[in-house]
């Protein structure tokens, strides 16, 4: 699945959560979807620790 599509997802999800819940179920959503890229980032990375910095913004290759 490309980026685009996984993104496109999130943000259905994101605006779903905010018209039926509200401000604070958009929120939330976002926050755990932060958190879960972030997780996945670092998995993609093999666990090893790493600068937040190449963490959102790729290794620079």
């Amino acid at each position: 699945m490309s980026r685009a599509v996984i993104g496109m997802v999130a943000g259905i999800a994101v605006a779903f959560a905010g018209y039926f819940g509200g401000f604070g179920a958009f929120l939330l959503v976002a926050a755990l979807g932060a958190i879960g890229y972030a997780a996945g980032a670092w998995l993609d990375g093999g666990g090893r620790s790493q600068d937040l910095r190449e963490l959102f913004h790729g290794s620079g290759q």
